[in-house]
């Protein structure tokens, strides 16, 4: 390659990376602001590939879900002023089982959403065999959710990551991919025993839904992720009005630049003691040592 052309290559890395880094340049104005990452460890081997995490009312108590078919439940410890100081484990890890009660194996054991019902149950979505459980406890055998065809048809490994419950307790999912980037991503809903599919979500490039909550106003709130390789991942967080079968709406609250946070897959959505709008996240580390299991928070400016 002559030297001059070498210097152009150079060059356009260069300024790519450069704004890799910096994030779009069209940024939406944010609406969220950030409090603090949290770095969290734990001398389990199970400890890790976390995507799904729910909040009580409280902002402390959590259940948390790893993609390896287990649940933990504990406490967060904040000090005063509701930073996050420390945590503490009072279950798991409880490995999940299937309807049968029998363990749960890498194929039929990929789960990604989490949704806790008023009662302390859990729901959990699954990857790989495309699918929603209800566990009254949670070593307790699956309860099956009936299956759709469409269901059958998701692309592998990029399904049922996002799993909420509304306020009227109907569950709430959908998958990761589209399909195609022009391609709306459908929104499956439960209740009455029945899944329909009343309304879908705009896709908006490479973002891809990984987590969801409704919050204490009633508004849906989406996680989605963008990654861009050895540059890291960006994360965004949308929300939406639902309205019966319609739905409104799509502000983004907030949106990083690469490598700001880890691969953020879990999102629980509070109230604080001040009346402000909390989001907290959890990263899944993948099990890699070049990742990291994170808890972020971010609050909603009024």
């Amino acid at each position: 390659m002559p030297k001059r052309a070498r210097v152009a290559l150079i060059g356009a890395v260069f300024a790519w990376v450069g704004a890799a880094l910096a994030g779009p340049a069209t940024h939406p104005a944010p609406r969220a602001e950030f409090l603090q990452s949290y770095r969290w460890t734990d001398d389990d081997p199970a400890f890790g590939g976390f995507s799904g995490l729910e909040l009580a009312a409280n902002g402390q108590d959590f259940v948390l879900l790893s993609d390896r078919a287990t649940l933990w439940r504990g406490r967060l410890q904040r000090d005063p002023q509701g930073q996050i100081v420390g945590t503490q484990f009072i279950s798991g890890p409880v490995a999940l089982h299937d309807s049968k009660g029998g363990a749960l194996v890498r194929n039929n054991g990929d789960s990604e959403g989490l949704a806790l019902a008023d009662d302390g149950s859990v729901y959990v979505s699954f990857e790989g065999l495309h699918r929603v459980a209800h566990y009254n406890r949670d070593d307790a055998p699956a309860q099956r959710l009936p299956r759709p065809d469409a269901f059958r048809r998701f692309q592998a490994n990029s399904s049922l990551e996002a799993l909420a419950i509304g306020p009227d307790g109907a569950i709430y999912t959908l998958p990761e991919r589209s399909g195609g980037l022009s391609v709306p991503f459908p929104v499956w809903r439960y209740r009455a025993g029945g899944w329909s599919q009343p309304f879908s979500l705009p896709r908006d490039g490479d973002w891809l839904p990984v987590g969801a909550d409704f919050g204490p106003d009633g508004r849906f709130y989406l996680l989605e992720r963008d990654f861009w390789g050895l540059l890291g991942f960006l994360t965004r967080v949308r929300v939406f009005d639902i309205q019966g079968d319609t739905v409104s709406g799509g502000e983004v609250l907030l949106q990083t630049f690469a490598a700001r946070h880890d691969n953020l897959e879990g999102l629980a959505v509070w109230r604080d003691d001040t009346g402000t709008i909390r989001l907290t996240m959890v990263s899944d580390d993948n099990f890699r040592l070049l990742q990291r299991t994170e808890i972020v928070e971010y609050r909603l400016l009024r």
